[in-house]
């Protein structure tokens, strides 16, 4: 087998390694296509949907930080999504030497073309999950890219043949061993650079059915299984053609003319697009005037929705507070949610990922988060749930 030969052309791989990864890994770990080929062929297009989608949220929307919105200009965006690729496209390297340094240790089998191709593949969840940046109140979704982790556990057994019973604690010493050697790798290549950057730092994990990721919580293995297999089935009715998203009217009408408290309806927007079969659509309201006005949002992620099913796989709580604004995510009633509220001014956002396939958003001004929350009640949620339950 040449060089030339780098396994299935790339959507195809991608595809395949997050649907079915047990299946996929075996198919990798034939091939014979070497370091520079992956990079080619797949790293490199790949890596760079996080830094694309970075650099054009921050020049349209801004990024914002404890209610602080600041948008950089176009030179200082563009310098630091190529920052953050390059850092992407050497770290898979790195991640690499850790992978092979590691495998004898844990009964496996140094290689490092395996080893390679075992950090290229499995990093395939974080770099597409990067597409969320691009809308606003979805950039917590980027969180879901810890798949990854799932990704390496199946595939380390098959390429690095690591027993099985070993691959678990094999992949959290990658983790803990992969941080601590990247935050060596940014101190070092930093001036170089000429950025700063925290890493956060690197904690022992457990597992019991379940891996700890400090500062984010705990994935549960067996879910993430699950997860594996919704996104399956999603993609099957994707194929069939029976999973469509609904008309971006249809999800206007689901939105209240007015709020409580007598905030009406002042106008409306609605939108769709699909490519390839896979499509989105969204529709919104603004409500009120002036400083007392509030929007909702409703968005049909469709097929792409299936990945926040890995949402429920993911223990995942954080709360931090500066000052007057305190910002959230965890799960509430079941479902992942972030909160952002300033309770000097009054502003916020709350959103929540419904029926692993609706991201609902209420974004303006409050009285409370219990009344932001409030705002979201407006809209059937359990026609959601049940319209993602159908498969519609």
């Amino acid at each position: 087998m040449n060089e030339e030969h780098v396994g299935a052309p790339l959507l195809q791989r991608a595809k395949a390694i997050i649907l079915q990864p047990r299946q996929e890994w075996p198919v990798i770990e034939g091939e014979t296509a070497g370091i520079a080929s992956v990079y080619k062929s797949y790293i490199i297009p790949l890596a760079a949907i996080g830094p694309v989608a970075g650099f054009i949220h921050a020049v349209v929307f801004g990024n914002s930080f404890f209610g602080i919105t600041h948008r950089p200009s176009f030179l200082s965006a563009l310098s630091s999504a190529v920052v953050s690729y390059i850092f992407t496209l050497i770290g898979v390297f790195l991640m690499a030497l850790v992978i092979d340094f590691l495998a004898p240790r844990f009964g496996g089998t140094a290689n490092r073309n395996n080893a390679f191709k075992l950090a290229a593949y499995s990093a395939t969840a974080a770099w597409i999950a990067g597409i969320f940046q691009l809308v606003p109140g979805l950039g917590m979704l980027t969180i879901l890219g810890l798949y990854g982790l799932y990704l390496l556990y199946v595939g380390i057994p098959v390429l690095m043949k690591a027993p099985e019973d070993k691959a678990v604690i094999y992949t959290v010493a990658i983790v803990v061993v992969g941080a601590i050697a990247g935050m060596i790798f940014s101190v070092v290549l930093a001036p170089l650079m000429l950025m700063t950057s925290s890493v956060p730092d690197a904690s022992d994990g457990s597992l019991s059915g379940s891996v700890n990721v400090p500062g984010v919580g705990s994935l549960d293995l067996g879910k993430l299984e699950e997860a594996s297999k919704k996104m399956a089935a999603a993609n099957e009715r994707a194929q069939s053609g029976k999973a469509t998203t609904l008309p971006s009217k249809r999800l206007a009408a689901m939105l209240p003319a007015a709020l409580p408290g007598g905030m009406v309806q002042t106008n409306s927007r609605s939108s769709g697009s699909s490519v390839g079969g896979v499509g989105a659509s969204s529709a919104s309201a603004s409500y009120g005037d002036g400083d007392k006005s509030i929007d909702l949002i409703i968005t049909d992620l469709g097929v792409a929705g299936s990945l926040a099913a890995l949402g429920n796989a993911m223990n995942m709580e954080s709360e931090s507070q500066n000052g007057t604004v305190i910002e959230k995510m965890g799960k509430i009633d079941g479902r992942l949610t972030t909160i952002r509220y300033d309770s000097a001014s009054k502003d916020g956002r709350y959103g929540m990922i419904v029926g692993d396939r609706f991201n609902v958003q209420a974004d303006g001004y409050a009285n409370s988060i219990a009344d932001l929350r409030a705002v979201l009640d407006q809209i059937d949620l359990d026609a959601l749930e049940a319209i993602a339950r159908s498969g519609e």
